[in-house]
């Protein structure tokens, strides 16, 4: 990602190759990127479904299985919503913020996002070391991780894209009119926050109860 980062950056704001045509090829990479993230969870949430909605004899033949206790929806998950959905407000804040020409609007919003990120992910971590089960407990544990792992992981990139971004701006890379490395980045972020709200209503919620 650091070589991929120096490469995209000497190149589009050093050596003005980024015309009008690479950053169209740019977006719809970007776009199918994305769709094939979507597929990704897709998988995901369907093996979710696929064990939730018609327990096996082998579980219990009960969602959660038996021996399992969920984590309480409305503890950590509702307040890393919060910190997620406040992010995508934010993130969003500071991009209108750059196109306006507000340069400390841009700052602010995007680091107040980065922080956000942070703690969402110091939370989940947190999460994790006080579950009552681990990956390996039956199908519940492991459809639980895999999908709220996966999506750890999409925040932690997320959060690296959306740092990039907040340096190119501290040091005048970027422009109200050319900063599609950023734009990309908080595309991603937001489909990031889409994420969670499924994960949230139907592992957390629906899934635990």
């Amino acid at each position: 990602m650091g070589l991929w980062f120096r490469d995209v950056i000497t190149e589009g704001t050093y050596e003005g190759h980024h015309t009008k045509q690479v950053q169209k090829g740019l977006i719809i990479g970007l776009v199918l990127f994305i769709i094939s993230e979507v597929f990704a969870f897709f998988s995901v949430f369907w093996a979710f479904f696929h064990s939730s909605l018609s327990p096996a004899i082998e579980i219990g033949g009960v969602w959660p299985p038996l021996g399992i206790t969920p984590l309480d929806p409305f503890s950590i998950p509702l307040l890393n919503t919060f910190l997620l959905l406040s992010s995508g407000a934010f993130v969003t804040y500071g991009h209108h913020a750059l196109i306006a020409g507000d340069r400390k609007g841009a700052i602010f919003g995007t680091f107040i996002t980065i922080i956000l990120a942070v703690v969402f992910t110091v939370l989940q971590y947190i999460e994790y070391s006080e579950a009552g089960f681990t990956i390996a407990d039956s199908v519940f544990g492991t459809v639980f991780f895999a999908s709220t792992g996966l999506h750890g992981l999409h925040v932690i990139v997320g959060t690296i894209f959306i740092t990039v971004g907040f340096i190119r701006i501290f040091n005048y890379h970027l422009t109200d009119t050319h900063h599609i490395g950023h734009e990309s980045g908080i595309l991603y972020w937001h489909f990031v926050d889409v994420v969670w709200l499924f994960l949230f209503i139907a592992v957390y919620y629906w899934g635990g109860n």
